[in-house]
């Protein structure tokens, strides 16, 4: 069965995948709205401690026990004896890598749109482009498409060719574009409010906005670490390669960053327009610009490779299950992950204006209340249920399977991950203290406050 699985062919082609799965909208389109929503620099600087401090110990965990046991979530977790109650967090995983993947390829297809309005100068209402039934399935369609050409190939001949191709590609991009923003006359009003941290501004609700957007972001929770784990060859260290999927996801978040907040102030705009920042204010700027049309295609060019990055690691999850547990074909698998995917981002596309009984659906819950069928898949598979198996794994590494087997699998590509000592301690005794103690604690305050229990 391991050659049907296949393997990442070099660690360059493991590090561009997995870092492609964690940089995408989440990034470019996520990052910089979050930001504008919770002041700026202030929130920046606790996205970072939560990076360091959360995001890369379950970096870790999910990646090596992806490679110890060469499986797929749910068969990680059989692999290791888990129960039928601890068996809720892989399947969620599959849920949720499937779920999000349905409306975050929406989303993608509005980035194929804006590519040829702003290369053709078309002048487009957001309202009315999302309003647009038939433009927004097309554009599901085509954008799912694509990722099929992709996945429907072994891993060294796809995921892990187009990853060391589209994510070289995506930096070269976001620097154009970056340049171009912070040259802008009054883009320094910009740097300054990204940049420079108001620590006034730090509450409650910033910390938890920013784990939140480390784990959506890290593509921690989703079951794609560990899957992308079990294709990693024994001689690789786990160490390195999460560094490296850790500093490249949060480079292009900060680089996302750049990118929009110069231009925003340079022409006057306000920072906190939420999910339509990138949409709504950015077409106007590169229409602004000498050459604004060319710079806004490529804009939003750069936008789709980075979602079809993340989304054929959204497929890989439940698809590699179909192949270990089913004996699948992954062309099979694929084909069926993606149709199904589709089927279920219809009435995700036709949510936001198209049909009224999807637009204005709601949803409540313990006083917090979602409006449109896309926010509601938003909030309960692309935040509550990653926090619930981000806990999931944590607390079975931690507590149930207990760490020295991690360690152990780390320590085989990274030795000094175990014997090196630092002030008399190693870096998997301060790992084992943050899996057990510290990740569990943070996750569980950030899900209980996602139900506003502290207000």
């Amino acid at each position: 069965m391991a050659d049907s699985r296949g393997q990442f062919g070099s660690k360059f082609g493991f590090i561009m995948a997995a870092a492609g799965s964690a940089v995408g909208l989440g990034n470019i389109w996520r990052f910089p709205y979050l930001t504008g929503e919770n002041g700026g620099g202030a929130f920046v600087f606790v996205y970072l401690c939560c990076v360091l401090l959360v995001g890369l110990p379950l970096l870790f965990n999910e990646v090596a026990l992806g490679r110890m046991t060469k499986k797929n979530p749910i068969g990680a977790f059989k692999d290791t004896g888990a129960n039928a109650f601890w068996m809720i967090g892989p399947i969620l995983a599959l849920g949720v890598s499937f779920f999000v993947l349905s409306y975050y390829s929406v989303i993608a297809g509005w980035t194929i749109g804006y590519i040829y309005t702003s290369f053709t100068g078309i002048e487009v209402s957001f309202t009315d482009f999302q309003a647009n039934a038939w433009v927004v399935i097309g554009l599901l369609a085509l954008f799912v498409g694509i990722n099929l050409l992709i996945v429907t190939k072994d891993i060294s001949k796809g995921i892990e060719k187009a990853s060391k191709v589209l994510m070289p590609i995506l930096f070269v991009l976001v620097f154009i574009v970056i340049l171009r923003s912070v040259t802008l006359d009054g883009a320094m009003a910009g740097i300054k409010y990204y940049l420079v941290p108001d620590f006034t501004k730090i509450n409650a609700n910033t910390f938890l906005k920013a784990l939140s957007q480390c784990f959506f972001s890290m593509s921690i929770g989703w079951g794609i670490m560990i899957t992308y784990g079990s294709y990693l060859s024994k001689q690789e260290s786990i160490v390195e390669s999460s560094l490296w999927i850790a500093l490249l996801d949060t480079g292009v978040a900060l680089m996302g960053g750049l990118m929009v907040f110069p231009a925003v102030f340079a022409f006057g705009m306000e920072p906190n327009q939420g999910p339509t920042l990138v949409f709504q204010i950015l077409p106007h700027i590169f229409n602004e610009m000498p050459g604004g049309n060319i710079v806004g295609a490529f804009f939003f060019l750069l936008l789709m490779i980075a979602a079809l990055t993340s989304t054929i690691s959204m497929i890989e999850v439940p698809g590699s299950w179909l192949v270990d547990e089913k004996k699948w074909s992954r062309k099979k698998a694929a084909w069926v992950v993606a149709i199904s995917a589709f089927i279920i981002g219809i009435p995700a596309a036709l949510s936001k204006g198209a049909v009224e009984s999807l637009t204005s659906m709601k949803l409540n819950i313990f006083g917090l209340e979602i409006s449109s069928f896309m926010d509601i898949m938003d909030f309960v598979w692309g935040t509550l249920f990653i926090m619930i198996v981000a806990l999931f794994v944590c607390v079975y590494i931690g507590w149930i399977i207990k760490p020295a087997r991690i360690i152990e699998e780390i320590s085989a590509g990274s030795p000094y991950f175990n014997t090196k000592k630092i002030a008399g301690i190693t870096a998997a005794q301060i790992w084992t203290f943050f899996i057990r103690f510290i990740c569990p604690l943070v996750i569980l305050i950030v899900i209980l406050n996602q139900f506003n229990v502290f207000g």
